[in-house]
């Protein structure tokens, strides 16, 4: 009776790693034989201020954070080459607050989405294989704006750190999971 219960709870175990199911970030499609990554400041083809220095930096980080590989900034001293163009960066209102006064309605935008686009190429050094490719990698996230306008410009940089963030994070999964 102990062998058949057993048996029954860890058929579905053997079922499915036979089909070769993992758990998402664990595994990684770049080939072993590269250790250093070489991440050269991204292309800024957009009117967007340091953008492109934002996007370099959280990369960077992400890829030291998450990963065992060595981060370089020159080219010629990787095993793989990351680089990339800002292609576009667009901000849209998605909801507002009204005010009432006596005679006008006002309304201010407090959640904006933010939709990043990229072109994006990983290559082997060696052997110029392009590992991952994407000329339409997108980002979107949505973010909260504080209703001060005062406090919205001191808020710049600690919200373009907080998109450099977020893009960088699903950048770097795109890019070892060659998704």
């Amino acid at each position: 009776m102990k062998r058949a219960a057993l048996a029954f709870a860890l058929a579905p175990c053997l079922l499915f790693a036979s089909c070769g199911y993992h758990v998402a970030g664990h595994e990684t499609t770049i080939p072993k034989t590269v250790h250093v990554i070489a991440v050269p400041a991204l292309e800024n083809k957009t009117s967007s201020y340091r953008i492109e220095q934002k996007l370099t930096a959280a990369t960077i980080h992400e890829f030291l954070a998450k990963t065992t590989f060595k981060v370089v900034s020159n080219p010629a001293s990787g095993d793989a080459v990351l680089t990339g163009k800002v292609l576009s960066v667009e901000a849209v209102p998605l909801t507002f607050q009204t005010q009432s006064a006596t005679s006008t309605t006002t309304a201010q935008a407090t959640t904006m989405l933010v939709t990043v686009k990229c072109e994006v190429t990983l290559t082997e050094s060696d052997t110029q294989k392009v590992l991952y490719h994407s000329d339409n990698f997108l980002f979107r996230n949505e973010y909260e704006l504080s209703t001060d306008v005062k406090s919205f410009f001191e808020e710049q940089d600690p919200a373009l750190d907080r998109l450099a963030k977020d893009f960088a994070q699903k950048l770097v999964a795109a890019v070892l999971e060659n998704y």
